[in-house]
């Protein structure tokens, strides 16, 4: 996995996310995982294709996306209602146009599908054949791990 393709989307996610949440953000210690992993409750998935083929995941817990929905609304929500899930879901967007616009602008060619939403407990996501490089960010809202798996199509 080529750091080109990484930087842009942690980059794009800290920035994003000291803009929209209006705090300070720690980046905390990558790590690679190349098997399968737990999800933490709330996972925005992106995928990739083009040059490249793979996905980007943005990983969170329940608590920490209401916490971040409830602050990019400037109202508090308590249930993960559908207002809540747009709010995840336009998050995971915004950083991954971002950041693709980043690549482009680099010579990298590759689209990227809309952002799903999955929520609930004791989900993973397997890694097959691609390891998975995680960067987890810290905000005043809770941990957001993005996780980036992506590959050069052969």
């Amino acid at each position: 996995m080529r750091v080109e393709y990484i930087n842009p989307f942690v980059e794009t996610a800290f920035n994003v996310l000291s803009e929209v949440l209006g705090g300070e953000v720690k980046r905390g210690d990558l790590y690679l995982k190349s098997t399968s992993m737990p999800v933490m409750g709330v996972a925005a998935l992106v995928g990739l294709a083009g040059d490249v083929e793979g996905r980007v995941l943005f990983d969170m817990s329940m608590e920490t996306a209401l916490n971040i929905a409830s602050t990019m609304n400037m109202e508090r929500l308590d249930t993960f209602d559908d207002l809540a899930k747009a709010t995840i879901t336009e998050l995971a967007n915004i950083v991954t146009a971002q950041a693709v616009t980043k690549l482009h602008e680099l010579g990298f060619k590759f689209d990227l599908t809309p952002p799903a939403l999955f929520y609930g407990e004791r989900m993973e996501i397997a890694n097959h054949q691609v390891e998975a490089l995680i960067v987890p960010l810290i905000t005043s809202q809770g941990k957001i791990e993005v996780n980036v798996a992506i590959r050069e199509r052969m």
